[in-house]
């Protein structure tokens, strides 16, 4: 019985030396892949549509991997106590890795390739719609089969062994980065014919909005502009200061809304040109635009189509793709700075009568380069960006034709509080109480961590509001930054609605820090929220802290749909799970 016993150990150490030897070569294979995969998606459209040399090899390696994982040995190992359900999961990346490669990419490259043979510019200032329309339904065939593959490998048992697990969440990064990214363009394609005018002439409003004076759906509104667009043709109207706009009214408004911004305060909210982002969903802010517009000379003969709302970060990302905008007095803004500039710099250098003005500038000239001299390379770049900045409500759309609009709201590129139950977000948006430029100073952190994995998954969230103004500069800066009332310089003052998931519930709301007044659950407009109102003094930080339990039908991560800031990063962190989220 010894001899048997010594044979058993010993045959079960040669088995795991092997096994541990293939393991390697399996991690080197996916490695390979990996980087050459990353690489081919980090490069341009032209890069990703001549892949016809690099893809066989990332199959290749993708093949290996897979058929060394799936071999007698790990078979075997698979169904052994307290590794088999790791290495059940290293079969399961290997398999999903190269279903990608050998299916969904190549229908993406093809794609590709057929567009960058086309003509996509018509003439200087519109875009060949045609070719766009035509690889709509391709690019969405080939993004359903990656968007699942994708799904598959997100869905495997999260490995204990430590080696496994840094390849799982290195593939899993890579992975869903590149999923956001074909999704992002995929959103675009659908949405620019209807945007850019197929069959019909259509005009918009074109919205600059600030973020360093938070309103809910971004900022103070600065100035307005006109987009024309038809069948791929695009004008860009001159942008006036919301000054041209104040003597026409106020946009319209529910008696919630009211209730909730101007009777309760302590900011009390006019509703004028410069408030018309203070509404949580994109729609109210258009139809409250459309009021407004309907009253001014310019408007009343010109049927209003739509709203496009832009935040200086996605001027910024504008400039980035399209080059350098040059103001008349020679400050160059380019790809990096235009952000601070317009959320920060300007109330520095230039008289206030001016800093309207200047943001019109930028946002005509930026928003004129986004159409024009079109080629596939743009478009790409365009298409990405549009779904990244709608993503982070650095811009978002509203079509009032009911047809458009339900695909601009499929794309995502619609701004609204939390509606579906698969894909589950919170909403906190704030609304600055300080009439000031504070928001370049604000920084926004979340950290969410899911705690309970059972039907309705229960989450817990820490959002934490930090004023990095210093004393100093609370009085040295200018009054237009810091806040014009003596007695609040320097103060984050934030009115803050939070919105549970559809389908799901906020439980144990509590804040640490700052002045705080009583958070107080309310109905606004048929949606229940809890509203609150934080004082930050400079250098402090408040944090709330919650629970989230989302809809049983959550097939998705929690999210956090939130007020954008003045840079692309969301500041949300994703805790370990204390549960089995498989």
């Amino acid at each position: 019985m010894l001899t048997i016993a010594a044979l058993i150990l010993a045959a079960a150490g040669v088995m795991g030396f092997q096994l541990y030897k293939q393991a390697k070569q399996v991690q080197e294979h996916e490695n390979n892949a990996i980087a050459m995969l990353s690489k081919l998606s980090s490069g341009d459209a032209e890069t990703l549509a001549n892949a016809g040399d690099t893809l066989p090899q990332i199959a290749h390696e993708t093949q290996q991997a897979q058929d060394i994982a799936h071999g007698g040995l790990w078979n075997a190992a698979a169904k052994m106590p307290f590794v088999g359900t790791d290495i059940s999961t290293v079969q399961g990346m290997t398999t999903a890795i190269n279903g990608i490669v050998q299916d969904s990419v190549p229908q993406f490259v093809h794609v590709l390739k057929t567009l960058s043979g086309a003509q996509i510019a018509n003439g200087d200032d519109g875009v060949n719609l045609q070719p766009i329309i035509d690889a709509a339904e391709p690019l969405k065939q080939a993004n359903a089969s990656f968007q699942e593959q994708v799904r598959d490998f997100d869905a495997l048992p999260t490995p204990s062994i430590g080696m496994i697990r840094s390849a799982y969440d290195k593939g899993e990064a890579h992975l869903n980065d590149l999923a956001d990214r074909v999704n992002a363009l995929l959103n675009t394609f659908q949405v620019l014919p209807a945007l850019l005018g197929n069959g019909q002439q259509r005009t918009y409003a074109v919205m600059a909005m600030t973020p360093s004076e938070m309103r809910s759906s971004g900022g103070l509104i600065g100035s307005v502009g006109e987009l024309t667009t038809s069948n791929g043709t695009v004008h860009i109207g001159d942008f006036r200061s919301n000054g041209d706009y104040l003597p026409f009214g106020i946009g319209d408004h529910s008696a919630d809304m009211k209730r909730v911004f101007t009777d309760e305060g302590p900011l009390h909210m006019s509703f004028d040109i410069r408030d018309l982002a203070v509404f949580p969903n994109t729609a109210d802010s258009a139809v409250a635009m459309q009021s407004v517009w309907n009253r001014t000379p310019w408007g009343r003969n010109t049927p209003l189509d739509g709203v496009i709302m832009v935040d200086p970060v996605f001027l910024q990302q504008l400039i980035a793709i399209n080059g350098n905008v040059t103001l008349p007095d020679g400050t160059v803004l380019t790809g990096d700075n235009t952000a601070e500039f317009l959320m920060n710099t300007v109330y520095q250098k230039y008289p206030e009568s001016e800093t309207d003005a200047l943001f019109g500038v930028v946002a005509s000239q930026a928003m004129k380069s986004m159409f024009s001299h079109m080629d596939m390379g743009k478009l790409y770049k365009t298409g990405e960006m549009l779904g990244a900045m709608a993503k982070g409500r650095h811009f978002t759309m509203y079509a009032f034709d009911e047809h458009i609009e339900q695909g601009i709201q499929s794309a995502g590129f619609t701004g609204q509080t939390p509606n579906s139950e698969t894909d589950p977000s919170v909403g906190i948006y704030l609304t600055e109480q300080n009439p000031s430029k504070m928001g370049w100073y604000i920084k926004r952190e979340a950290k969410i961590q899911r705690v309970n994995c059972s039907d309705g998954d229960l989450y817990h969230v820490e959002f934490m509001i930090h004023n990095t103004m210093t004393e100093d500069e609370a009085k040295n800066l200018p009054m237009y930054i810091t806040g014009n009332n003596s007695n609040n310089t320097g103060k984050a003052m934030e009115k803050i609605l939070f919105y549970a998931p559809q389908g799901g519930s906020i439980s144990n709301l509590m804040q640490l820090g700052g002045k705080v007044d009583a958070v107080k659950e309310t109905t606004i407009d048929g949606v229940n929220a809890y509203e609150t109102y934080v004082q930050v003094n400079p250098g402090q930080m408040a944090t709330f802290t919650f629970d989230v339990r989302v809809s049983p039908k959550a097939s998705a991560p929690l999210t956090i749909d939130q007020t954008p800031m003045g840079w692309v990063d969301d500041g949300i962190t994703y805790l370990d799970p204390k549960c089995d989220t498989k």
